[in-house]
């Protein structure tokens, strides 16, 4: 048997805490009512019953002097209940609430010569004094069960507002926006007494501004760094060319070449880090876009054009991203690479493994790969996307392979190849 699934909605503060409020209240509510029910009906029994009892006693003195007995007092009544009878038939004296001639009437009876002698008084008044105030207790109850859960409501309401805007800004933090703090207005004079949300939300602003000034230092510590390597490896570079022909040669130059290549990368991070790159659009066909892009690899790629477009775009930041992912499938996974234009969406899938799991799942990380290499390619595309405004995802081909799908902004209309 399946579990029931309760609704999204019953999982929030608010819900919880309304729940809790009307608990409370109509426990409170309760214990209270039973508590003025029970002492009022107390004394309303007592002051009924010394009635009885004064007027059993004035009926008794009639009794003995042989007077006629008052008006609602009997010597053996046929109504009167079975046990006070046998109280008062055993000597002793009581009272007992019950009906008489469809009315509740406070009885009284005492001994009278092996008989009882019984009188009453009327009790209806009483009963329905405890009537009235059990009516009144239940509907003061629903009025402050009411009352008490606006309120607790509109107060909840304010803490899961401020929660509710604290995770919106660890959220666009985590997606990058390390300019976004909450501000907490009780935050700002360090002498106000501050409550445990408006904490919550100074301890993230803080930690927002630490991770800002960290990654801001790492990064120009990079962009430096990159600078630095710029001026030997060009100097490096040189030399090579001036070195005799041979293996070691072609090592060295390889090498130069890598580190020249991996600088290279590392300054245009810097620059996407930094949030200073300048888009420079212009209208471009986009199927004959992907085709230069693939001349210019020198790779065997394949282009097929479901569906051309003309998109409005930068195309040198285009061309960096498609001609990245190009080398990466060429690189990390096996042929034949087929490059697909489908209106504003390219696709490029191998017929390789496909990409590892956390790539997938989180896009691309620094100075790591699947395989060999520093992994800066797949973070400079997505980083260059983003620039263009456009998508880039990472998914598992059917049947296996690698897929990046890239899709552009469409804002001009698309035209059949």
């Amino acid at each position: 048997m399946r579990p029931v699934r309760l609704p999204a909605w019953t999982a929030t503060l608010t819900w919880k805490s309304a729940c809790f409020i009307v608990v409370m209240c109509c426990s409170l509510a309760a214990v209270l009512g039973a508590l003025v029910h029970v002492e009022v009906t107390r004394q309303t029994v007592a002051t009924a019953r010394e009635k009885a009892l004064a007027k059993l006693l004035e009926v008794s003195r009639a009794y003995e002097a042989g007077e006629p007995l008052p008006r609602g007092s009997w010597l053996d009544p046929v109504g009167l209940p079975p046990d006070l009878r046998t109280l008062a038939v055993s000597g002793r004296r009581g009272t007992l609430v019950a009906d008489h001639r469809g009315r509740p009437t406070m009885w009284a009876a005492g001994p009278a010569d092996g008989r009882a002698l019984a009188t009453t008084v009327d009790y209806g008044q009483s009963a329905r004094t405890i009537s009235g105030l059990d009516n009144a207790i239940i509907g003061s109850s629903l009025l402050a069960i009411g009352g008490t859960l606006l309120v607790g409501a509109f107060s909840v309401t304010r803490v899961t507002r401020r929660l509710h805007q604290t995770a919106a800004v660890a959220r666009r933090i985590t997606q990058g926006d390390l300019d976004a703090r909450v501000d907490d207005p009780r935050t700002r004079t360090p002498s106000r007494h501050q409550d445990e949300v408006a904490t919550v939300a100074a301890a993230l602003d803080t930690m927002a501004g630490s991770l800002q000034a960290k990654l801001e230092s790492e990064r120009r510590f990079t962009a430096d760094v990159a600078h630095e390597l710029r001026t030997p490896l060009t100097g490096l570079q040189a030399a090579s060319e001036l070195l005799p022909e041979g293996r070691p040669t072609e090592l060295v130059r390889e090498r130069v070449r890598t580190m020249r290549q991996l600088t290279e990368d590392l300054l245009e991070i810097s620059r996407l880090d930094s949030g200073s790159e300048v888009v420079e659009s212009d209208l471009h066909q986009l199927g004959r876009l992907v085709r230069r892009v693939v001349r210019a690899s020198g790779t065997d790629s394949e282009v097929v054009i479901v569906r051309d477009a003309h998109v409005e775009t930068d195309r040198r930041r285009l061309e960096r991203v498609l001609g990245n992912l190009v080398a990466n499938a060429h690189k990390h996974g096996r042929p034949p690479v087929v490059l697909t234009v489908d209106g504003p969406v390219v696709t490029v899938r191998d017929h390789g493994d496909g990409f590892p799991e956390y790539l997938a799942a989180h896009g691309p990380q620094r100075f790591r790969s699947g395989g060999k290499g520093h992994g800066l390619g797949l973070t400079i595309a997505v980083g260059q996307a983003r620039v263009i405004g456009a998508r880039l995802e990472f998914l598992v081909a059917e049947g296996g392979g690698g897929l990046a799908v890239l899709t552009l902004p469409d804002d001009v209309p698309t035209q059949a190849p």
